[in-house]
């Protein structure tokens, strides 16, 4: 087993690089430590990163009354008030998301999926770890403001939900 100082050492490893999970193992013992709210899943291989489009550009493309959200958000920007009463659902953290937990498998949440604050919607990999994402909130998603395989920055809203 790990001693204190040993122990301590891996705490501040985690914290100095934001790691929300360490998992060690040998042939004798195995130890896993977490911390923050989410938990880290998956060892899978990532899908290839794509850019996203700049920060600024969506504040400047919403006041123009189109969206950066494509096809998808052309919609709901022809209705603006479409939006009124939704909350958003926010990234913890810069890194890549993912809205499902492999490539082979579907999104953990898609339009019109009944959501509460323990239900996982996504993961966003950050320094090759897999954070689940959950909600945080109950209600239904009514957007999708990201896709799969795109760069999100902290604080960047990846759905709308509807309470």
């Amino acid at each position: 087993m790990l001693d204190a100082s040993k122990l301590k050492d891996l705490v501040q490893l985690m914290v100095d690089n934001d790691l929300t999970e360490l998992d060690l193992r040998d042939a004798d013992q195995k130890v896993t430590i977490r911390r923050g709210p989410q938990g880290v899943v998956q060892t899978y291989a990532p899908m290839p990163m794509q850019a996203a489009a700049p920060a600024a550009a969506a504040p400047v493309a919403a006041a123009a009354g189109t969206s950066a959200g494509g096809a998808a958000g052309a919609a709901g920007a022809a209705g603006g008030g479409e939006d009124a009463g939704l909350i958003a659902i926010e990234s913890p953290m810069v890194g890549t998301f993912y809205s499902s937990p492999n490539p082979d498998a579907g999104p953990f949440v898609k339009v019109g999926s009944a959501v509460t604050p323990d239900t996982v919607v996504c993961i966003v990999e950050a320094m090759k770890v897999f954070n689940e994402i959950k909600a945080g909130k109950a209600g239904k998603v009514e957007r999708i403001l990201v896709k799969s395989g795109d760069a999100v920055e902290f604080g960047q809203k990846l759905f709308l939900v509807r309470p």
